[in-house]
């Protein structure tokens, strides 16, 4: 062989190696990002993945597991807060935290349909406004900035903790069904798929109370109606998240799992307390959200002035 071509050879064994070294180089790092997805594509980079962000998922899908079958909620008020401290985005993390919402309705819905607390027609028609909605929610969270996502999310969270402050709802009320309640239901499903799909949230924490209030449910049945029309919610607004490239699927996976394990105990726990009792421990739960979601939002309303 002629010297000049094993000069050639040489050179593109490097410009190879050279060319793998950079492929090599984009991928995400850490536990979960060494490859890259072959179904979703690579998850979105700066979540913690050490042992350290793993133990926190786990605890997370704990929590919202109890959460939700506690109050009837998918847990995301819990979920993007602690996606958002281990590294996420905030847009990220209320992608990701619709998918791990959706084993976690499941196992809810469930717990509440056997004690037959669940109105099945009233769930039907909140879903048909909740698909509409959560497009339009999945659509705006690619296009708004992040610093308005936190402050939506914060006045969101004040207009429930009145609520739950302010209205006790009955344990033997049903849902009187007509026309305009069904009107007024496909309503109200639009405007929770809206904040569901923008929010990262599942849409309880404004169905349960709405339902209450507006419609007459009781307490049980506002909750696992509210779970009912969450989970095929949380699936179209998943989908159109994963399209967009915007979801952690693995960490999704860890918390939904884990929590989907752990709803059977919360729902046991909120039929075991009064309404009355219900309503504050949500309220208290929802005020410990909303002191931290405040304190974020300042800080980063002035580190982007800061920046400007």
């Amino acid at each position: 062989m002629k010297k000049s071509d094993i000069s050639n050879i040489s050179n593109a064994e490097s410009v190879e190696r050279a060319e793998e070294s950079v492929r090599s180089s984009v991928q995400p790092s850490g536990k979960f990002g060494g490859k890259a997805d072959r179904l979703f594509g690579a998850d979105p980079a700066g979540l913690d993945e050490s042992a350290r962000g793993i133990a926190v998922l786990v605890i997370v899908g704990v929590a919202v597991g109890l959460l939700s079958g506690m109050f009837g909620i998918g847990g995301g008020t819990v979920i993007v807060p602690a996606l958002v401290w281990l590294g996420l985005t905030q847009r990220n993390a209320a992608a990701t935290s619709m998918l791990a919402i959706v084993p976690t309705s499941i196992s809810g819905v469930i717990s509440y349909a056997t004690c037959g607390n669940v109105d099945w027609l009233a769930a039907l028609l909140l879903f048909c406004g909740m698909f509409v909605g959560g497009q339009i929610g999945s659509w705006l969270l690619s296009r708004l900035p992040e610093l308005v996502l936190r402050w939506i999310f914060v006045v969101f969270l004040v207009f429930v903790v009145v609520n739950q402050i302010s209205f006790v709802p009955s344990r033997d009320q049903h849902i009187a069904m007509s026309a305009l309640t069904g009107v007024c239901l496909v309503l109200l499903g639009v405007v929770i798929g809206i904040l569901a799909g923008l929010l990262g949230i599942g849409g309880g924490a404004l169905a349960v109370p709405a339902l209450s209030m507006l419609f007459g449910a009781s307490d049980l049945i506002a909750r696992g109606t509210s779970l009912l029309a969450m989970f095929p919610n949380s699936i179209t607004t998943s989908v159109a998240n994963l399209k967009r490239k915007l979801v952690h699927v693995k960490a999704a996976l860890i918390i939904g799992l884990v929590a989907a394990v752990t709803a059977p105990f919360g729902t046991w726990i909120a039929g075991a307390v009064s309404p009355r009792v219900g309503s504050i421990m949500f309220a208290i739960y929802l005020c410990v959200l909303l002191i931290r979601s405040f304190f974020v939002a300042v800080k980063a309303t002035r580190s982007a002035r800061a920046s400007a």
